[in-house]
């Protein structure tokens, strides 16, 4: 593998339009908007709120020209294509779907796209209702999974639709979810085969080093969302070893002071240093499947307040830093995965974004630019 093929994908957040569902459970007039407008620093330092640069506060079905705008800015930066988050959750139900149709009818938004299947329960977790449960994610077996393949079809023969020789490119969330998982490949690949395609290219989120995903041979690739596990062993989270007899007391005075690296029972943001934690991390692509995941930074604070986790010390040459390590190793062999996905584009709420903001302008976005430029040399 040549550097030069190389490509960034970045995942992409619908969330910016109003839809009845989150105006019933949270207010109307609810976007990702909502929670990062009104949120406030939790400690002395803590950069909140972001606000953002050059697109500002956008509405993705009422704000003229803003998909336009936002490939344009994405190209420019050399990124090579957006995930959409594709919320099906059984029997037609979709939410926040908008957004994709617009922009599969306006033909002059020029930027490659894909979608991942974001096949999970919404639910209160983030908002302190964990048991809450808002929409269910439901499988109905095979004549469901016909009626979602034909809803996705126009997307698929769409010439912006990422295909990797000729089959096209289905992120799934959660892939070991689905029940009747071979059920659903194979009504894919048969109806793929049927509309002209050579197939399909099906990338796994998580579980990389999963057995059920290495042996599919349906399973192209899988994107590896395990930054914050690697990060938290880097630095010594706890301080007694696991196996240590100290270790268990540990947990309970930390349960009582609300530090926890778990969403239900902390009080207290989890904090991790990305500056420290990237010096110390080992970098590896463990198996041809690997499609490294890398994020910019990452405060959930406007969603989930003093339950967040929090990156500290993530800047945009952090980023870079661990950006080029990632590429450092990809180049290593012909035979690894061909891409690298950003998470994301503009999850604002989650404080993960490469759009711009007041305060790093276009910092992020150059730090890809940086690395393609690299790229292009080499």
């Amino acid at each position: 593998m040549s550097l030069h093929k190389i490509k960034f994908l970045a995942y992409y957040l619908p969330q910016y339009h109003a839809i009845p569902e989150n105006d019933e459970w949270w207010g109307k007039g609810f976007t990702e908007w909502t929670n990062v407008k009104k949120a406030k620093p939790l400690f002395k330092g803590h950069q909140q709120p972001v606000i953002p640069g050059e697109l500002g506060y956008y509405d993705l079905l009422k704000t003229e020209g803003i998909q336009q705008k936002q490939a344009n800015l994405a190209k420019e930066y050399g990124l090579d294509g957006f995930i959409y988050y594709q919320y099906w959750f059984g029997n037609g139900k979709m939410l926040l779907e908008k957004p994709a149709e617009k922009m599969l009818k306006n033909k002059s938004i020029d930027m490659p796209f894909c979608f991942c299947w974001a096949n999970e329960t919404w639910s209160g977790v983030w908002h302190g209702s964990p048991n809450k449960i808002l929409m269910e994610q439901k499988y109905f077996g095979e004549s469901d999974y016909i009626n979602y393949f034909n809803y996705l079809l126009p997307f698929f023969l769409d010439e912006r639709y990422i295909k990797i020789d000729n089959k096209p490119m289905f992120h799934i969330y959660k892939l070991h979810d689905i029940p009747d998982l071979p059920l659903f490949l194979e009504t894919f690949k048969k109806l793929a085969l049927k509309n002209g395609f050579d197939g399909m290219h099906f990338i796994a989120t998580g579980g990389y080093d999963s057995p059920e995903v290495l042996q599919n041979t349906d399973i192209e690739g899988v994107v590896a969302i395990d930054l914050f596990r690697k990060l938290r062993y880097a630095q010594n989270v706890s301080i007694f070893q696991e196996d240590s007899s100290f270790h268990k007391w540990e947990k309970i005075v930390r349960y009582y002071l609300g530090i926890s690296s778990e969403v239900g029972i902390r009080k207290k943001p989890l904090m991790l240093n990305y500056k420290k934690g990237i010096k110390k991390l080992s970098i590896e692509i463990p198996n041809h499947k690997f499609i490294p995941c890398i994020i910019p930074n990452w405060d959930n604070s406007p969603r989930s307040g003093h339950k967040s986790l929090i990156l500290s010390n993530a800047t945009p040459e952090v980023f870079e830093k661990y950006f080029q390590k990632i590429v450092d190793q990809l180049q290593k062999d012909k035979d690894n995965q061909d891409f690298v996905v950003i998470k994301s584009w503009n999850e604002w709420a989650e404080g993960n974004h490469l759009e711009p903001d007041k305060k790093y302008g276009n910092g992020w976005l150059q730090v890809v630019k940086n690395i393609k430029n690299q790229i292009a040399k080499s």
